[in-house]
């Protein structure tokens, strides 16, 4: 090759051309060059060498900053630039498929042998009360899950024994076809992609590196948990193959629905009915808590039907915080059904002594249908 020839004149951009654009022009000119198009043409040949070396200088930052302040001289014999193989060697391409490999940075070619890929992630559902998630528990869990194979360290190798590197690929992991005009890679068939052949597996795996087994886990449930909260226990999901990291293991929680109480958030909440002599005199009642206490409830007089009272701190523990919501307790006034004589007649003596200022939205209810009637027959 002349070294009079400019490497920028070759890849046709000019000198202050960006990477990107030094890249798409190196493309077009491959693609119209390479020999596969212009079988039997000598001198598209070797143009398409010419253009070849220009693009491995160019693509290069350090290289091309040495020819931009040298010139050729940079990689001739004893230059700044010489070594590995000045612009003769190495950088030719063999076929189409290793120009998409330089265009497209391994996108179609190489690449190197198929990494070991992590272990799935794994799912428990674990259901517990609402006890367990005001106070949080430690309970113990059997997961049947995939596991690193002791015996072989994980390899899949008969121990004292290793793989092999896969004749097919070369080690790649990978082959490639041509298909018309497009170079096809595809994982390699004898090794799937891993690069390496076992030739004697391992008895206990029979060549996977994992074998099936129960697990026990200890998990610990933090106060204040609620529905779909979820606890990762890294690394305890499945195994990787040959020896890969495992995945991780998460535990998703289903509070049960309780017999008194209902959640939101960290506000417990419930109904209390009260007799109606409690509502009209007041009065306390008592609640049992989720903490084990008693907790006292004042009920004043005059109270209705769907009043709710608050006992603050006395709900859920605030998850990973400090503090706790309230209980709220829905007041519902309870009508008698079942009366003694006495009773009746004690009731009757009330009611015979009602002025109607005893129950204020009664008789203010009353007035107003009374003034709607007397507006409509005026």
């Amino acid at each position: 090759m002349s070294a009079e020839i400019d490497f920028y004149e070759l890849l046709e951009v000019e000198r202050s051309a960006d990477d990107k654009t030094i890249k798409s022009s190196f493309r077009r000119l491959a693609m119209r060059f390479h020999p596969d198009k212009n079988p039997g043409d000598e001198s598209a040949e070797a143009r398409f060498k010419q253009i070849n070396a220009a693009y491995a200088v160019l693509s290069d930052p350090q290289k091309r900053a040495a020819y931009d302040r040298y010139g050729h001289a940079a990689f001739q014999q004893g230059g700044p630039g010489a070594g590995g193989g000045g612009f003769g060697g190495g950088a030719e391409f063999g076929d189409l498929g290793d120009i998409f490999e330089t265009i497209f940075g391994g996108a179609f070619g190489g690449g190197g042998r198929q990494q070991a890929r992590r272990g799935a992630d794994l799912r428990y559902d674990m259901e517990i009360t609402l006890e367990d998630a005001f106070h949080g528990k430690t309970t113990e869990i059997s997961v049947e899950v995939s596991q690193k194979c002791e015996p072989c360290g994980g390899s899949g190798a008969t121990p004292g024994t290793s793989a092999r590197r896969c004749n097919m690929c070369g080690g790649h992991g990978k082959v490639r076809a041509q298909q018309g005009f497009f170079m096809v890679e595809r994982a390699c068939p004898t090794c799937h992609g891993r690069g390496e052949v076992i030739e004697s597996p391992c008895r206990s795996c029979r060549g996977e590196g994992r074998v099936d087994a129960a697990q026990r886990l200890e998990v610990q449930v933090p106060p204040g948990v609620d529905n779909g909260t979820r606890i990762r226990l890294a690394g305890k999901g499945e195994a990787g193959p040959f020896g890969a990291p495992p995945g991780d293991l998460y535990i998703f929680l289903h509070v049960k629905a309780h017999k008194v109480f209902e959640r939101d958030g960290t506000t417990l909440m419930t109904r209390a009915p009260i007799s109606f002599t409690t509502a009209a005199l007041g009065g306390t009642i008592e609640l049992p808590g989720l903490d084990g206490a008693k907790h006292v409830i004042e009920i004043p007089a005059g109270i209705q039907s769907g009043k709710q009272l608050r006992k603050r701190g006395a709900g859920m523990p605030v998850l990973q915080g400090r503090g706790a919501g309230d209980l709220v307790i829905e007041i519902h006034v309870e009508t008698p059904t079942k009366l003694s004589a006495r009773q009746r007649e004690l009731l009757r003596e009330f009611q015979g002594s009602e002025t109607g200022d005893e129950s204020p939205q009664t008789k203010g209810f009353f007035d107003r249908i009374r003034d709607a009637w007397n507006d409509l027959t005026e």
